[in-house]
């Protein structure tokens, strides 16, 4: 395929501005204030891959799914997509896998970004090993309170104006409040199945461009998926993942996990 054919039809499939509510960004780009760490230090992460270009991120969820976000996959075909996991490096290294069929959430909604999850069903399963393994998923019922601290890791942007990086990031960040990131927002865009985090008021870390659909780690649990925010670790506007606690019924009635 012609490059600059296959940059239009990135452009077109993952405009981050077309889908989100008021012209909010999604955050499927970087980390912003973490560090460079190792696959092995956080196995279950993984990067999706569509004609072999990082788009977003994934967590292993077991040996045969990833759990992502929606928008990554919105507009996407199960040829077209290629996990890799086992790799601190963005696009090299590690196993790679196919997926077998993309299950969209029928409850996603591209414009606000509601229940914005989907699980990949992969066509073989993964070798689990040092760099890949399975991630814990919460109870329904898990309380996520504000003030704990989670960790959000990806191959995303360092900035909103940096390129992409090559190893792999975290950042660690704090739980705010739904009615504090309301505030922020605006009302009507924070709902039941979203948790936010970060620095408000002081900003500085983040998720952002090319962490989408990656994790957002409580304890050892997958608490939340990189979905959206406005800009990149802006001090008035904390990042806004999916709630997997709100969605576990969801998940496991597609994965049976």
């Amino acid at each position: 395929m012609n490059f600059a054919i296959l940059l239009v039809i990135l452009a077109a499939i993952f405009d981050r501005s077309s889908s989100a509510p008021r012209s909010i960004p999604h955050l499927d780009d970087r980390i912003v204030g973490g560090i460079g760490v190792r696959i092995e230090e956080y196995p279950y992460q993984v990067s999706i891959e569509f004609y072999r270009i990082h788009i977003c991120g994934g967590s292993i969820i077991s040996a045969n799914w990833i759990l992502t976000a929606g928008h990554c996959v919105e507009s996407a075909q199960e040829r077209n997509l290629r996990i890799r996991s086992g790799s601190s490096y963005v696009m090299r290294g590690g196993q790679t896998s196919r997926v077998q069929k993309i299950h969209k959430n029928p409850d996603y909604n591209s414009w606000t970004l509601d229940s914005d999850i989907a699980l990949l069903e992969l066509q073989t399963s993964l070798l689990f090993n040092k760099g890949v393994a399975a991630i814990a998923l919460p109870t329904p019922d898990q309380k996520v309170l504000a003030g704990s601290q989670s960790i959000v890791t990806g191959w995303g942007r360092l900035s909103e104006t940096a390129k992409y990086v090559d190893i792999l990031q975290m950042v660690k960040v704090p739980i705010i409040s739904n009615e504090d990131c309301s505030k922020a927002y605006g009302a009507g865009l924070i709902t039941d199945r979203m948790i936010c985090a970060g620095y408000l008021g002081v900003g500085g870390k983040d998720a952002c461009q090319g962490d989408s659909g990656g994790p957002l780690v409580i304890d050892g649990d997958l608490i939340g998926v990189v979905s959206w925010g406005y800009g990149c670790a802006r001090p008035k506007f904390p990042g806004v993942y999916t709630s997997v606690p709100s969605l576990r019924s969801y998940i496991t009635k597609i994965s049976g996990i």
